[in-house]
């Protein structure tokens, strides 16, 4: 467990870093998801919000789990090694899509709408919500959500070659994303407009290419580790 509190920690930040996208992807989804709450149930939305975001972040462990198990089967094989590669080269996008210098990583998430126009109608049926477990079980439906962030963390996270710690990865950086969507949820305007400040995105998006580099194998991890 030691060895993976490091790993733990950079899904946390990734999450965290990935703030500002999630504001573009999620933001007005949260709202629209608030807006949902009947007003008699208005007293009880921080703990509704907080079930649309739990609910969103176990879905995200259960995809680092059942990647996690591909990871695992085909760990110490070349396949593995590629799996690496390709979620280096993705987060690598991934911070040149917050940086705000290229956006070449929104047609991944293309790659997901086929399976979310099956999951739309399920989760428009449990509107408006109205308690605490149809809270939870549509923000489970919310975390399959076609988003490039997540794609490229869950490849990351698979590529570890264990299922139990590709869940843990995707739990640690959902809990990441949690602050800047309830945030939204509760309409923190000054949160939102930190984020979408241009040097916070610029930061944030050389951060998460800093860490596809350190992602990427090769002999180039130990200097970066020392810096």
């Amino acid at each position: 467990m030691t060895d993976l509190l490091p790993l733990l920690s950079s899904a946390l930040i990734l999450g965290l870093l990935g703030g500002g996208h999630c504001l573009g992807m999620c933001g007005g989804l949260m709202g629209a998801l608030t807006l949902a709450i009947p007003k008699e149930q208005r007293s009880r939305r921080f703990r509704l919000l907080l079930a649309y975001n739990l609910g969103r972040i176990l879905s995200y462990a259960l995809a680092g789990l059942l990647l996690g198990l591909a990871g695992w089967a085909v760990a110490n094989s070349p396949v593995a090694t590629a799996m690496r590669v390709l979620a280096a080269l993705l987060l690598i996008s991934m911070g040149l899509y917050l940086a705000g210098w290229w956006s070449g990583l929104t047609r991944i998430e293309g790659l997901g709408r086929g399976l979310w126009r099956h999951i739309q109608p399920v989760a428009n049926r449990l509107l408006p919500v109205s308690s605490l477990p149809r809270a939870l079980l549509l923000g489970a439906l919310w975390g399959w959500l076609p988003c490039g962030l997540v794609y490229s963390t869950l490849l990351w996270a698979a590529s570890q070659g264990n299922a139990a710690d590709s869940a843990l990865l995707m739990l640690a950086f959902g809990l990441g994303t949690w602050p800047v969507l309830l945030a939204t949820g509760l309409a923190a305007e000054r949160t939102s407009a930190l984020l979408r400040q241009r040097s916070v995105r610029v930061a944030g998006g050389v951060l998460v290419m800093l860490f596809g580099l350190w992602t990427l194998p090769g002999p180039h991890q130990h200097w970066l580790m020392g810096h």
